[in-house]
């Protein structure tokens, strides 16, 4: 079984690498940065000039790409190389209604179509132990899940096509708020002069203590905020977030709040540093 890639950026690169690393048969990538598929190339995978190319020497096809219109570019564009012998996996995070609208037209050339989005960022790429939300069919996610097994470690089906998306919006949408808790907080302790050290033992002794603090502590004392997840990537999905929380009528005070950071975070241009840059917004900073 071939596979083919599309889309090698911070977490791509990773994920396509361990496909390589253990996959027994061809490896294809494409991506429009040229040295991102020569460093693939170098680790065994085999370039391709375009989307178009890969789609038609794989039999499996996932996508690693930014945004919404990034998928939708994407899966336009290999739409004649699709059939029934072809399944699509979109790992990227994107609006959960166009990744349906997708699946639908890929579905009318005869191909499958799953969305399987990931949680944790680049130290877990590297390792293969992301989390990996999927929506399709069950008998599509049954045959895939070795794939996917390749860079993940634990993976969950969550239902038809666009609930793996809609998990991985609750997900993030919920470490947004945990994290802006953790910022309003470590402000109100540092200005009161105890440290970041100090507060993160401290939050370890009670029902306090999550993940995102265990993980960023070390980086938001040392002022360091070299980027695994991107303050731009984590913003796209706040706002996935809302616009699906208004479609559903429901109404998410907390998740506006973290939003209104996010939204501060880019006008003072924190776009492309880690999400947990978010700390100097809150702090002022």
């Amino acid at each position: 079984m071939k596979i083919g890639f599309i889309g090698l950026g911070i977490m791509g690169e990773s994920m396509s690498e361990n496909i390589v690393k253990k996959h027994n048969d061809e490896v294809y990538v494409f991506d429009f940065v040229k040295e991102k598929v020569d460093l693939l190339q170098s680790k065994g995978a085999i370039p391709c000039a375009s989307a178009l190319e890969l789609a038609e020497k794989s039999d499996v096809i996932i996508s690693m790409v930014p945004k919404s219109e990034h998928s939708k570019q994407v899966y336009t564009s290999i739409t004649p190389a699709l059939n029934s012998t072809k399944t699509c996996i979109d790992m990227s995070t994107i609006d959960p209604s166009a990744s349906v609208e997708i699946s639908k037209f890929v579905k009318q050339t005869g191909a499958e179509f799953i969305d399987a989005p990931v949680v944790k960022s680049k130290p877990a790429a590297i390792s293969a132990t992301l989390g990996i939300y999927v929506g399709g069919s069950k008998e599509v996610y049954d045959k895939m899940k070795d794939i996917l097994l390749y860079m993940g470690s634990n993976i969950i089906y969550m239902g038809e096509n666009g609930k793996g998306l809609v998990m991985k919006i609750a997900h993030n949408a919920l470490v947004s708020q945990i994290q802006n808790g953790v910022n309003e907080t470590l402000t109100l302790a540092t200005k009161n002069g105890i440290s970041v050290e100090d507060y993160t033992k401290a939050i370890s002794y009670g029902g306090g203590q999550n993940f995102y603090l265990d993980g960023k502590s070390k980086s938001i004392a040392e002022n360091n905020f070299a980027t695994a997840f991107s303050v731009e990537n984590m913003a796209k999905d706040v706002d996935i977030c809302i616009n699906l929380a208004k479609e559903c009528g429901v109404n998410m005070p907390g998740e506006a709040v973290a939003q209104e950071v996010y939204h501060k975070s880019l006008e003072l241009g924190y776009d492309k540093e880690d999400f947990c840059a978010t700390i100097k917004t809150v702090r002022g900073a």
